[in-house]
């Protein structure tokens, strides 16, 4: 019996990574039925839905807690428990994100990651011994300060007073006393899933790369990216830790900084850590064909995206990998070098983003049907 190992990550805005994984499966199988068996397994890179696809991948039980959303005021987020309630899988985007505010009112001048934090010392208190957390999507320019003050960390100005939230409060940083940090951290691995290399300062740091999406214009930019300065020296001399120019430092508006600084955490590639929870390579070695996809592919895709890294897991193992997306974009043609034998699209042609979203299930469905359709012809079975 063939088996078909199916690992998409989630088509933003129109199905988790499970349901495209669902949808594929029911295609492929209504032509080819029980002759195969089928590997499902949802995939995420580290963002947005990470927590979704390691919890259906998993079987977690999610747990619901009220925490302090970007701009202070209270929100009702999750996280989910995995591994016999061992792990837990946390999403800076869940407490922190920039979608949870409105264009109008994104202001990194303000904002706090001290709603991640909230989230990772409930997990705490549910006595986890590890904790997958993924720091995309973030609406935060404050280094991480916020995280750290919700886990204890003192962060005092001239007079000796907590500063307040946002990133812009770092330019009254004078002292980081780290003495009533949660004693719980010391015996808890942190993997961090970060799908981005930048350092915290400079031209290709937080607040001058991804700034502009969460708020910072002209006349900020040069407040924050001093406060973040004075945030990476206070580290430097107190702490003696320089990790600011660390890869992946500037993630989640220095989030990174933080986690690197104050909690030892490992800073990796997000899709690698889903890969290793979910015991990919096992499903991998054991299967006769591979499929992936996601929302859109493109040129970008190779940098550490889903699908790239689902295909360098199965050619490991010389697996033929068959990649599907919503849409293709320009310079997709590179994942052809990558690992990945073929990319498909689901576009049928003109159609609102409404309809195409709408009818994307149905129209997973039909391409697996079809994909299977021409799989058994390439194999001589005929129709």
């Amino acid at each position: 019996m063939k088996r078909l190992l199916i690992a998409p990550d989630s088509f933003k805005g129109c199905m988790t990574a499970m349901e495209a994984a669902q949808a594929i499966e029911e295609g492929w199988k209504s032509v080819l039925g029980t002759s195969w068996s089928y590997y499902k397994i949802p995939m995420a890179d580290g963002g947005e839905g990470t927590t979704q696809s390691l919890h259906d991948a998993l079987g977690g039980t999610r747990i619901t807690v009220e925490v302090t959303n970007p701009l202070g005021y209270p929100i009702q987020a999750q996280y989910s428990l995995v591994n016999h309630g061992q792990t837990a899988v946390i999403e800076t985007a869940a407490a922190s994100g920039i979608d949870l505010l409105t264009r109008e009112t994104r202001d990194p001048l303000r904002t706090t990651t001290y709603g991640t934090g909230e989230l990772v010392r409930d997990a705490l208190n549910q006595g986890v011994s590890h904790i997958i957390l993924g720091i995309g999507g973030s609406a935060t320019n404050d280094g991480g300060a916020g995280f750290l003050q919700a886990l204890g960390v003192r962060l005092k100005d001239k007079q000796g007073q907590e500063i307040p939230f946002g990133g812009a409060a770092l330019q009254q940083l004078v002292n980081i006393d780290i003495t009533h940090i949660d004693p719980r951290i010391a015996n808890v691995t942190f993997d961090v899933a970060c799908d981005v290399t930048n350092p915290l300062l400079g031209d290709n740091g937080a607040t001058a790369v991804y700034g502009r999406q969460k708020g910072v214009t002209s006349e900020t930019a040069p407040i924050l990216e001093a406060a973040l300065t004075r945030y990476h020296d206070v580290i430097q001399q107190q702490l003696g830790k320089n990790v600011a120019h660390i890869a992946g430092a500037g993630a989640a508006g220095g989030l990174g900084t933080a986690l690197l600084a104050c909690l030892s955490a490992n800073l990796r590639s997000g899709i690698d850590i889903v890969l290793e929870a979910t015991n990919f390579s096992h499903y991998a070695l054991n299967c006769d064909l591979v499929i992936t996809g996601e929302g859109c592919i493109d040129g970008q895709t190779v940098f550490g995206k889903t699908p790239l890294g689902v295909a360098r897991a199965a050619k490991k193992y010389h697996k033929p990998v068959i990649a599907v997306a919503g849409t293709i974009g320009k310079g997709y043609e590179a994942l052809y070098d990558c690992g990945i034998d073929a990319v498909y699209s689901l576009s049928k042609g003109p159609s609102s983003l409404e309809e195409a979203l709408a009818e994307g299930q149905e129209a997973l469905k039909r391409w697996a049907a079809n994909m299977a359709r021409f799989y058994q012809l390439l194999q001589g079975g005929g129709i």
